[in-house]
């Protein structure tokens, strides 16, 4: 095993009491996203000096206790009682699997930044594929996976691997944040409402807007976005790249833009995210040699709990992030002054009310497509998740990061601790990296 990690145990938790058995049906935002997201956060060696056997202990018995409120993470995917051509939770408290390793390496050891993705994280999820999965049908996959890692140092690591049909980033924070208050023996922080029926397609669908966020589905890709990617029948798999670079921003050049994109009067706000995503959405069509005239898609998660009406319970747990857009000719991204941009953006938020939510999901209902796939990219704002905030029976969470950057995608992760700067992670080659860097600070 890379880095020498060596395997402790590997169980199946199942939940402390028995739960009622049902069906959870998945909407056509869940059923964009049937695929595995993995993720790793990291923490100092514990100040209260528990031992590693505790810290999984810990795990366990939390993990135990939560599956009770979260059944449906101990379920399974299984064709749909009512229309076998889509997808739902059995829950069947089948468990989740949870693995505890070893390894001699230290933090030191994994090249300094531990906020951002890098191959050598791979090994923090190793013990959670199996053999021969590809080829399992879902029934038998579990929606969850955990492993707990010591390094060398005592630090540790936990990393996860989810179906992201089950939810999206902002119930899986709810999820970390329920999970790090029952391994402190705490109640549940946010009560999960598996509910997704509020997402259902009309019928008839009455699709009113074209929809440019969306693509109709192809036989075979390798594009993988953090806000759609598969349909229930057809799953894509993607290959990591090995050109991951980081480009650290500065607060002053942050400043900056935000400066420049309202200078004229044109504009009234502009915030810090809508600033750097007109940047990196010209920098990265211009770095790649796009023609002048395609349209470039920048595509980026919009949150509808409180758009749709009525707005989702609260606790929700499932998918309600869909894919925001920003769209415009290479040439115009080229020609155009950086406040259009930046309006263009913005724009790709406005139009987003409950009736276009709702022609979304219709649209999604008729054409069983995938977030746009055509000139496209997606940027996520890793940074806003806020997760330095949890605390766990073992300590304080210190950084967490996707484990992978898969192709098609771009992250902005928080820059240096406390200063306000943003890193931007993406997977380009050398010479498309430098022109990259290049337009993005002129």
């Amino acid at each position: 095993m890379e880095e020498g990690a060596k395997l402790v145990e590997k169980v199946v938790i199942v939940a402390e009491k028995s739960t009622n058995r049902r069906r959870i049906f998945l909407s056509n935002l869940d059923l964009s996203l049937v695929a595995y997201q993995e993720s790793v956060s990291f923490y100092d060696p514990p100040e209260n000096k528990i031992s590693f056997s505790e810290s999984c202990n810990s795990l366990y018995r939390a993990l135990r206790s939560l599956l009770v409120p979260y059944d449906f993470f101990a379920g399974r995917l299984v064709p749909a009682l009512e229309d076998d051509r889509r997808l739902e939770i059995d829950c069947n408290g089948a468990g989740v699997v949870v693995a505890a390793a070893r390894t001699e390496t230290s933090f030191s050891q994994f090249g300094g930044t531990l906020f951002a993705p890098k191959p050598k994280f791979k090994q923090l999820v190793a013990f959670l594929h199996e053999e021969g999965e590809d080829e399992m049908e879902l029934k038998d996959k579990p929606l969850l996976y955990m492993q707990l890692t010591q390094f060398g140092c005592g630090s540790l690591a936990l990393a996860s691997r989810f179906n992201h049909c089950v939810l999206d980033g902002a119930a899986a924070r709810d999820f970390e944040k329920n999970l790090a208050a029952f391994t402190r023996g705490d109640d549940l922080v946010v009560v999960p409402n598996p509910d997704r029926t509020i997402f259902k397609a009309r019928n008839p669908p009455r699709i009113n807007y074209p929809h440019h966020e969306y693509s109709n589905p192809r036989e075979t890709t390798d594009n993988c976005f953090s806000v759609g990617g598969t349909s229930c029948t057809n799953v894509v798999h993607s290959t990591p790249h090995s050109n991951t670079h980081l480009i650290y921003v500065p607060p002053q050049r942050i400043a900056s833009l935000k400066t420049a994109a309202l200078k004229g009067g044109k504009l009234k706000t502009c915030t810090t995210f809508q600033a750097m995503a007109a940047k990196v959405w010209k920098a990265r069509s211009i770095a790649t040699k796009m023609h002048d005239e395609i349209s470039s898609t920048m595509l980026f998660p919009i949150d509808v709990r409180k758009i749709v009406v009525p707005p989702a319970p609260i606790g929700f747990a499932g998918n309600a992030l869909v894919p925001g857009f920003a769209r415009a000719s290479v040439r115009e991204l080229k020609d155009k002054e950086y406040s259009y941009l930046v309006r263009k953006v913005q724009e790709g938020v406005e139009i987003f009310d409950d009736e276009y939510v709702r022609s979304g999901i219709d649209w999604l209902e008729v054409h069983r497509g995938t977030p746009c796939m055509e000139n496209s990219f997606s940027l996520v704002a890793w940074f806003r998740l806020g997760l330095q905030e949890d605390v766990f029976s073992w300590g304080k969470l210190k950084y967490a990061t996707p484990v992978e950057l898969k192709p098609g995608l771009v992250f902005l992760l928080p820059g240096l601790e406390g200063d306000g700067g943003l890193n931007i992670c993406l997977d380009l080659p050398g010479d498309q990296v430098d022109e990259f860097h290049r337009l993005l600070m002129e």
